[in-house]
């Protein structure tokens, strides 16, 4: 079986309406297509890198790419769990989770999309909260950093709610124009104050030396 090789595909988070999982090759071709009818609006870039304004079948194509290489990159050292996020069965968006060192600094990114169809819906906190946990409880992190634009009120609204404080700020250049990032922390005191949703970890003791633990 592909999990004796590579645990990462048993490891399972559920939360009372999501399922995120290591996608296999039908999870991400569901994935692609959610990608290429859009995750935001076009006339707005939230990403650094404007991967979504490509056109549909190269934002798919870039999709599955994406995918392949972080698991080809993955590293004890330098790792990017990039998982599929499902609702009733159904893939609506991607949830990351990484870190460099970190059997040292003991520190994760956050990252993550959902189909247009699905935003405002609280989706993208719930999916948040499930990585968080699988870091904090899971891998025994310290601390948690996001970034998004001044202009993203909705994933900084995430950030805040599962407890994030404001980090500074961080310059960068989107679409030829200079844009301003917020970046966000959250330590493991402020993860467990703000933590709400139930999550339940399947499949993660055999992932452990893959992530440096």
């Amino acid at each position: 079986m592909i999990t004796e090789h590579w645990p990462l595909f048993g490891l399972r988070l559920r939360t009372p309406r999501l399922e995120l999982r290591v996608p296999d090759l039908t999870d991400l071709a569901h994935l692609a297509d959610v990608a290429a009818e859009g995750v935001h609006d076009p006339g707005y870039q939230p990403f650094l890198v404007p991967w979504t304004d490509d056109s549909p079948q190269q934002v798919a194509r870039g999709t599955l790419q994406f995918h392949w290489r972080m698991l080809g990159e993955w590293a004890p050292e330098s790792w990017s769990l990039n998982l599929v996020t499902l609702f009733d069965g159904q893939v609506i968006g991607t949830q990351a989770l990484d870190a460099r060192q970190f059997a040292t600094l003991r520190e994760v990114g956050t990252g993550s999309w959902l189909g247009r169809a699905h935003h405002g819906k609280g989706f993208g906190t719930e999916m948040r909260a499930a990585v968080l946990d699988l870091a904090f409880a899971g891998l025994g992190a310290q601390w948690a950093v996001s970034e998004a634009f001044a202009t993203n009120a909705a994933s900084y609204g995430v950030s805040r709610r599962l407890g994030y404080v404001d980090d500074g700020v961080a310059r960068h250049v989107v679409r030829g124009e200079a844009v301003v990032g917020r970046r966000l922390r959250l330590d493991r005191a402020g993860w467990a104050a703000a933590r709400t949703v139930d999550v339940r970890i399947e499949g993660l003791a055999p992932c452990l030396p893959m992530f440096g633990c």
